[in-house]
């Protein structure tokens, strides 16, 4: 019985489990320990969050998170880029943040017990660790360095809202650079707004620019033509910080 179902799985399916078990094997308590954000963890703690732990790789453009879900998995970004959306009153959508590798994905629900704030759907490829929120709530509560934290990433990611939000009035270029830079220092370890840009639709841009498609693709044709905009390796790279320090999108 067991290998008759086993031969009617696909597959592919039997790859992706063999795969999702194989990553799960190889992360381990020195490896959580050597993110930025958990490596003031001791060993026991570390094993603590990693107790039935899952790695699973999400393709780009699919919904991680969907909004008004319940949930208490903690997810950690390992690699790729996300998007943290919402819609309006109109059915727009709203980008809320953009989430790399080394962020966090449903601390809130871990915190307050509410459903899912926002959906997350990936940009490019993500590598995700899901481990159980209940551990990590229990640390911080004793765990004062975990704390200052989470309490860090909030206060960037509210940082990152305030400032888009005062560019509501900027024209396109300045919205357009702004984006690119944001783009750039989320795909960047050393969030380095120079880093190269993954090759993302126009329509992508477009909403964390806050524009309309057409107004962010002419814009960004001027900024190819000027050479401020540059094409390396099949991505996307400001050439240099000067426009962003002339728009004061930097300092």
């Amino acid at each position: 019985m067991g290998q008759g179902l086993s031969q009617s799985m696909s597959p592919s399916l039997i790859s992706l489990q063999e795969r999702a078990s194989a990553m799960a094997d190889f992360f381990k308590a020195e490896d959580l320990g050597s993110l930025p954000f958990f490596s003031g963890l001791d060993q026991a703690d570390l094993d603590r969050l990693l107790d039935r732990h899952r790695v699973v790789e999400v393709p780009a453009g699919q919904t991680v998170v969907m909004e008004a879900d319940w949930g208490e998995t903690l997810m950690v970004v390992l690699s790729g880029l996300a998007k943290v959306r919402s819609f309006n009153a109109d059915g727009d959508e709203a980008l809320l943040s953009l989430i790399g590798a080394g962020d966090l994905l449903g601390e809130i629900s871990v915190l307050d017990g509410e459903p899912r704030s926002a959906d997350v759907v990936s940009l490019t490829a993500v590598r995700l660790l899901k481990v159980h929120g209940r551990p990590f709530q229990a640390m911080l509560q004793s765990e004062v360095k975990l704390a200052i934290q989470l309490a860090r990433l909030e206060a960037s990611r509210l940082r990152d809202l305030n400032r888009r939000f005062s560019l509501q009035r900027s024209d396109a270029t300045t919205k357009v650079l702004d984006a690119l830079a944001y783009l750039a220092r989320k795909s960047s370890a050393a969030d380095d707004p120079l880093t190269l840009i993954p090759d993302l639709p126009q329509g992508e841009i477009a909403i964390i620019a806050g524009l309309a498609r057409e107004t962010s693709s002419r814009t960004m044709s001027k900024l190819r033509t000027r050479g401020i905009v540059i094409e390396d390796n099949g991505c996307l790279r400001l050439a240099s910080l000067d426009p962003l320090r002339k728009r004061g999108l930097i300092a």
